[in-house]
């Protein structure tokens, strides 16, 4: 599991965690996560009982939390045998890590985001200016289109008056029209395009910002490789779309509590769909695609064996020697 994928994650995993150990009294989230996990394991119907009744946000927490033991050897040890202080020190200690590599992507993407909707040979009008996003979101025509919810019709002046004037409220959950291919929506086939646009820039944040306009090379290094990350995730495509759509917002502070938009409630929406299992066959294509574009050596290892390859003939060959050998006489 990459750091990266974890640093939004860890902003409300931590919180809760902490709060956990100051209002029950239990000495560390740790050993009764050890000691849930034995029960899980024994098929013990209390501890599935109880899991059935958490929230699945509690639920994604508390994966994300045994993904995050898992990460990092030692870290359990450290937390079942540490104090109170020391667990919540620990916590403080990793959200502020990862706050700063969130803070990181955010400052990058704030100009890089610009430069890319910037048609080629061309300046915006009226200008962007990268220092500032007090012109950005809906108070600019490109950013503003860019950011029109799915559905809705930037060219109405109405609607554009509308959202600028925040007559409509944009919730987290009115996905904006960037996240389509092509910026095209189609109200009869809403998952045609989603999370395929070329402006989510996960090859910025996840292999180099310099990769973002080359062909993939299996040779390229960066955050995903540096955390063992060898494929896409459904969070951290998640993460990807939160920080783009924050890049063209106008906010100037990332926060989860901004009502301009809705981070917390835009990130949690695509996390429910896309672990959603009734999502699965499109789920399964869309990281297909994105693995095949950001991983390509680990996509073309996870690919099945080309026909008339020679690898093919002899494992072909292989085959019909050990079903000779086991016909009956």
């Amino acid at each position: 599991m990459s750091y990266k994928c974890l640093s939004m994650w860890l902003q409300l995993i931590f919180g809760n965690l902490n709060a956990q150990v100051r209002s029950t009294g239990v000495s560390s989230p740790c050993k009764s996560w050890e000691l849930g996990k034995e029960n899980k394991n024994l098929g013990n119907s209390k501890f599935e009982k109880e899991n059935f009744h958490m929230s699945s946000i509690e639920r994604r927490e508390h994966h994300v939390f045994e993904q995050l033991l898992d990460s990092y050897p030692g870290l359990l040890e450290r937390l079942k045998d540490g104090s109170e202080e020391e667990i919540i020190h620990v916590g403080e200690l990793i959200g502020r890590g990862a706050a700063g590599a969130r803070g990181d992507d955010t400052k990058t993407l704030k100009s890089a985001v610009l430069d890319w909707v910037t048609p080629k040979g061309e300046a915006i009008q009226p200008p962007l200016h990268h220092n500032s996003k007090i012109d950005c979101g809906f108070n600019h025509p490109l950013t503003g289109s860019l950011l029109c919810p799915a559905g809705l019709d930037w060219n109405d002046p109405q609607t554009k008056e509308n959202l600028r004037s925040g007559e409509i409220l944009v919730c987290g959950d009115q996905w904006p029209i960037f996240l389509y291919a092509h910026h095209i929506y189609d109200p009869e086939d809403p998952w045609c395009g989603l999370l395929r646009s070329r402006l989510l820039a996960y090859k910025h944040v996840f292999t180099s910002p310099s990769s973002v306009d080359r062909e993939p090379k299996a040779t390229r290094s960066g955050n995903a490789r540096l955390h063992g990350m060898k494929s896409v995730t459904i969070a951290s495509i998640a993460y990807i779309a939160t920080q783009v759509q924050f890049a063209l917002s106008s906010s100037s502070v990332f926060s989860r509590t901004d009502t301009t938009t809705d981070s917390e409630m835009f990130y949690h929406s695509f996390l429910d769909l896309l672990e959603d299992p009734e999502e699965f066959k499109e789920v399964d294509e869309l990281l297909t695609l994105w693995n095949r574009q950001v991983f390509p050596t680990s996509f073309a290892a996870k690919r099945a064996i080309s026909v008339n390859s020679t690898l093919f003939k002899i494992r072909q060959k292989c085959v019909a020697l050990k079903q000779a050998t086991n016909v009956p006489l």
